[in-house]
């Protein structure tokens, strides 16, 4: 047993699984399931920073047999979306709504807006309180990052609280916490960045956990936490639910050395030639027709790797963000070898999906603060580096892959996290169930679907029903639709519109028509992804009645969608 599981010894803030009709009020009655087979365990696996082709069977050479496993006796999803950011992803993803309607517009601040308050607002359900309400066990590890931040107001005291100097208390308020909003056990980190080797923020239910074995690496806690509360609930009669958030690849790069030294030379031939093959690697796999989706223009262009003066410092980098998904991987194994051991994998629906696309921040100029630490615990300084000159990788250094990377692991769609472009909010979605899944194992699915799709999903899957009143909150009806008609190989179309906005960043989608602006370039731009998937030909100005169509129903839904009013960028 892993050392750092005495964690788990310590006491969980949680609540006993409730019955049929527990926490709904009158309005919304509870289904009574016949006695008929077991209802199916849910895991959800949430990476954060994850690009789509970052996955060998979404064309990387990046090593994940794991969920390769997956994918090979499973579904991949070829039309699926994100927010395009880590907390309104969440938020989405828990709610079965729009970001915006679940309070989540931008990040954690509470800007006093209804999309803005910065956490789960009282108009939503979770997908662990409805599950939980239908009789499962429910637990989460890894990343909230759905709840107003309790920072300190002296920035010297956040910073002594940042480097575990200090302590100060909640992370956030308790009533928003994971154990406050359906989660029976909870570990992980409350806030959204962490030093993967001694991580802020980090808590057991509710309990700030203050120090941490030597050996910690946060990637394998959240890993071995799942096998923990795999085989615990496997003793009992009720199905589970976990909800797993891994922080991994998110910013700061760091891994273990025995990880980045598999990849030490993977990424020494560059930028081009990674994408190129990844591109061709996608193509062979049926993953993309390269006759509909081109592999884009390499952004930014101004800079070739044959001219890059920084060769060593990033490749270095790229095979420290391969360490990480690799590390999270295994993790993924063990959780797989938990579920085959308790006889619980065959009726086990895993999904496996990105928060956003990889990310291009340069996040050594953002320097300490906020949630980013000066020094480690023992004293160490943390090193911002603008110069390339400290290698990614340790402890002792914050860096990121950086725009030419995150463009290569958004293969082969433009732009990347925070945008609207397909290279943001384009994520892999692979699911799995041998028991529940009768479409041809390793087939793809070009139904268009959305986080917010889950929710629908569950409550079709288990017979739990999603309330019109929770705890004497009317709740918002949930936007998503049921994915399980594709997992009998049915044709469905999914969503026939879909938007979205970050930032400035938005756009619209009807059909096979897209409508989008950058956060960079408040001008739409129109692309039909019948054809041109990877949106490299604007047809704005031979179309302009599409434009119009188009903003006016993104209009339309931001108006009726809680976008409006929003502090910040405008849009007109």
């Amino acid at each position: 047993m892993k050392k750092w599981l005495f964690i788990l010894l310590m006491p969980l803030i949680a609540t006993l699984s409730i019955l049929i009709l527990g926490g709904f009020d009158k309005e919304s009655k509870a289904v009574v399931l016949p006695k008929a087979e077991r209802r199916p365990n849910i895991i959800i696996i949430l990476a954060d920073d994850m690009g789509f082709s970052d996955l060998g069977c979404y064309g990387s050479e990046i090593h994940t047999p794991n969920i390769d496993y997956l994918a090979h006796n499973g579904l991949r999803y070829t039309q699926f979306y994100n927010t395009s950011r880590c907390c309104p992803t969440r938020a989405s993803l828990l709610t079965g709504l729009y970001n915006q309607q679940a309070g989540i517009g931008k990040m954690t601040d509470d800007e006093n807006e209804p999309g803005y308050r910065g956490h789960l607002t009282e108009n939503t359900v979770t997908l662990a309180e409805v599950l939980k309400s239908a009789g499962y066990q429910t637990a989460m590890t890894g990343k909230w990052h759905v709840s107003n931040t309790n920072g300190q107001k002296n920035p010297q005291d956040q910073l002594a609280w940042l480097n575990h100097q200090k302590e100060f208390g909640d992370f956030s308020p308790l009533s928003q916490y994971p154990t406050s909003r359906g989660f029976d056990k909870f570990f992980g980190n409350i806030w959204g960045v962490v030093d993967f080797f001694d991580p802020f923020s980090l808590v057991s239910g509710t309990k700030p956990i203050t120090h941490v074995p030597k050996n910690y690496y946060h990637t394998d806690a959240i890993s071995d936490t799942t096998v923990a509360y795999i085989k615990a609930f496997a003793k009992e009669s009720k199905p589970f639910f976990i909800y797993v958030a891994e922080t991994a690849p998110h910013w700061p790069l760091m891994a273990l050395p025995e990880d980045i030294a598999i990849y030490k030379n993977t990424y020494t031939s560059g930028w081009e030639s990674i994408r190129k093959a990844r591109y061709k690697k996608m193509s062979e796999l049926g993953l993309i027709d390269p006759h509909k989706t081109s592999l884009s223009k390499q952004l930014p262009d101004d800079l070739t790797w044959k001219n890059n003066p920084d060769k060593d410092w990033d490749a270095r980098a790229m095979a420290v963000h391969a360490a990480m998904i690799d590390r999270m991987d295994q993790g993924i194994g063990r959780m797989i070898k938990a579920l085959r051991e308790t006889g619980q994998l065959d009726n086990t629906l895993i999904l496996f999906l990105s928060d956003n696309g990889a990310s291009p921040e340069n996040c050594a100029a953002y320097g300490p603060g906020f949630d980013r630490p000066s020094e480690t615990r023992t004293g160490h300084k943390i090193v911002y580096d603008l110069k390339k000159q400290v290698m990614p990788g340790p402890q002792t250094t914050y860096s990121s892959i950086g725009q030419r990377w995150a463009n290569v692991s958004n293969t082969p769609y433009r732009y990347w996290k925070m945008e609207s472009y397909e290279g943001g909010i384009h994520t892999p979605l692979v699911a799995f169930w041998p028991k529940g899944i009768t479409a041809k194992k390793g087939s793809f699915s070009t139904q268009v679907g959305h986080v917010m799709d889950f929710m629908s999903t569950f409550t079709d899957l288990t017979g739990a029903m999603y309330p019109t009143v929770f705890k004497g909150h009317k709740i918002t009806p949930t936007t998503g639709i049921s994915l399980t008609s594709s997992f009998s190989g049915t044709k469905s179309t999914g969503h026939e519109s879909l938007f979205n906005e970050h930032f400035g960043a938005r756009y619209a989608r009807f059909g096979n028509w897209k409508l989008v602006s950058a956060n960079h370039d408040s001008s739409w731009h129109l692309f039909n992804l019948a054809t041109d998937k990877s949106e490299t030909r604007d047809v704005a100005t031979q179309y302009p009645n599409q434009v119009h169509r188009l903003d006016s129903l993104w209009h339309q839904w931001a108006s009726t969608h809680q976008v409006f009013p929003a502090s910040g960028k405008k849009t007109n």
